[in-house]
């Protein structure tokens, strides 16, 4: 088709096998979309377009994307506002001829047999590296591994006992994404390794960091969460992984997280051995 269709904070351009969605910059567009930029979905992981009235004299012109077929939409798991969903074009009620029209043009491109989720991603995830501060700690992403780096002013004091984690993606079978703008929001790591596991509550599991206010926003951590997910969906079956040496720490930084571990030994919160032998681990990263 090659059209463009523009609407309130994204223009959808029409081509022969995908639809390509560029959001605008601006302050009336949700962070998340900006955040985007544009995303192209293939007409094979949409299974249905539909068109309905909306707020205030719009009308709203929605892609209903197939399970399985974009990680961001699997990661976020229906907890996404209308504002935030990047398949819906909210335009004005004028148009709405003109939205019919590339709905019709739509449809008989679709899948039709879409029961089953595809084999594999069919909408790119948001590219590694990437990074975001929780409340706990400060998670990053590269591309191959997931670290988490605890906050001494948030932290739990299991965390703090376990340390700062490393996760091949190749460990991993998953991501759980509770969203920041609900209680005990969180990003938690699921492990393949059914023999580990792992505390009910994110803020005693070392391999989840949770949310707070203003801490692990929407933008940030759901593209995070969902360019993990397609990671972990690509890696296959697990295999072992050599373990990266662990830079070298900033020593005011050890300072703190000793300072901060003894006020958990004077608190009774971790023994005296804990306290000797996780002083020494933090020392030996000097």
């Amino acid at each position: 088709m090659g059209d463009v269709l523009a609407g309130f904070n994204a223009a959808w351009e029409f081509e022969s096998d995908s639809v390509l969605i560029r959001f605008e910059r601006g302050i009336r567009t949700p962070k998340l979309l900006q955040a985007l930029g544009e995303r192209r979905v293939p007409l094979e992981a949409i299974s249905a377009v539909t068109l309905t009235p909306g707020k205030r004299g719009t009308v709203v012109l929605h892609a209903v994307p197939r399970p399985g077929a974009d990680p961001l939409m699997d990661a976020a798991a229906g907890q996404l506002k209308e504002g935030c969903d990047p398949y819906r074009l909210v335009l004005p009620a004028e148009r709405e001829t003109l939205a019919e029209y590339y709905r019709d043009e739509l449809t008989p491109l679709l899948v039709a047999d879409d029961t089953d989720p595809p084999p594999r991603y069919l909408v790119q995830p948001p590219e590694a590296p990437l990074h975001f501060k929780a409340y706990d700690g400060k998670a990053t992403f590269d591309g191959k591994s997931v670290s988490f780096r605890w906050f001494w002013t948030g932290a739990s004091s299991a965390k703090w006992k376990a340390g700062d984690q490393s996760f091949p993606v190749a460990d991993l079978s998953g991501v759980e994404w509770r969203s920041p703008e609900v209680f005990e929001g969180h990003l938690r790591l699921l492990r393949r390794e059914p023999a580990i596991a792992q505390p009910a509550q994110a803020d005693q599991d070392p391999a989840a960091v949770v949310f707070g206010l203003g801490y692990g926003p929407v933008h940030e951590s759901l593209p995070f969460a969902a360019s993990v997910l397609a990671a972990v969906r690509a890696c296959g079956p697990a295999t072992p992984a050599a373990v990266p040496a662990a830079p070298r720490s900033d020593p005011a930084d050890i300072a703190d997280r000793i300072r901060h571990l003894g006020e958990l030994h004077q608190a009774g919160l971790v023994t005296d051995e804990e306290f000797t032998t996780k002083k020494a681990e933090l020392l030996a990263e000097l």
